[in-house]
């Protein structure tokens, strides 16, 4: 089985950029954030004629979050993070495939920092925290997958400076990216690649993806049942070099 998470950074204007991946990598199940769409504009009928079928939370603008499965519905088990019934973003959405668990998840940038942004920034990971702890506890095979606005490590993110104030290297962010870690998930794509420099984002602006300079914001987390089924995980790099593309790459994890 294949496990994909992808940031589109808008589906309808890169949708065919979607499908040619699709048809490529072929890959059974994808977690899709960054929609920019309203829930009507979800490009439903097209992904099902390519095979997949969908839930999705839809956003106009900014956020937008979607589960695709390759010959089969996905069976909606939340569309929001629990923990605060104020908040409306769009930015998290769960559904079971084939008997697992896939947490869809767009985390805030947090930018700039500090001031509201942040602090909504680190509030939405502590809920997500929990909820993951709920999640791990039962046991059951779940992927945590999506873009967390988070570069783990310094070797996550290209030798610069620019990023020093930035949200998403700062410790507190790192720390919640940690903690995750510690109640016992696993990192697949660090796992199987432990030593290599791994990026899944470059930015637009000042030439950073002809220079490779890049940043590893998408991760897929793994509970214990599917760790222990990692057979492969890799990122699609030249996807990122296609003309209109968005500014992430694909990743993807291989269970046996």
């Amino acid at each position: 089985m294949k496990i994909a998470t992808f940031n589109i950074n808008n589906i309808n204007s890169r949708l065919q950029n979607v499908l040619a991946w699709l048809a490529v990598a072929k890959p059974d199940i994808v977690c899709v954030q960054e929609l920019k769409a309203r829930q009507t504009q979800f490009p439903r009928t097209a992904l099902a004629a390519a095979g997949y079928g969908a839930v999705w939370v839809g956003q106009p603008t900014w956020n937008g979050v979607a589960i695709l499965a390759r010959g089969s519905e996905p069976v909606l088990i939340r569309e929001a993070l629990p923990g605060d019934e104020s908040d409306n973003q769009a930015r998290y959405i769960e559904a079971a495939v084939s008997g697992i668990v896939i947490a869809c998840l767009y985390a805030p940038n947090g930018n700039p920092q500090p001031g509201p942004k942040f602090t909504y920034k680190l509030a939405w990971h502590e809920r997500l925290n929990a909820h993951a702890a709920e999640l791990f506890d039962t046991g059951l095979p779940v992927v945590l997958a999506g873009d967390y606005n988070i570069v783990p490590e310094p070797r996550d993110i290209y030798p610069t400076r620019s990023y020093d104030d930035n949200a998403l290297v700062q410790p507190e962010s790192r720390a919640a990216f940690a903690a995750l870690l510690d109640q016992g998930w696993t990192d697949a794509l660090r796992k199987k690649h432990p030593k290599e420099t791994l990026y899944t984002f470059w930015d637009y602006r000042r030439n950073r993806w002809p220079r490779d300079a890049g940043l590893r914001l998408d991760h897929l987390l793994l509970s214990k049942k599917l760790a222990r089924r990692l057979a492969g995980a890799g990122i699609d790099r030249e996807v990122r070099g296609e003309p209109g593309a968005s500014d992430h790459a694909p990743v993807w994890v291989e269970l046996r």
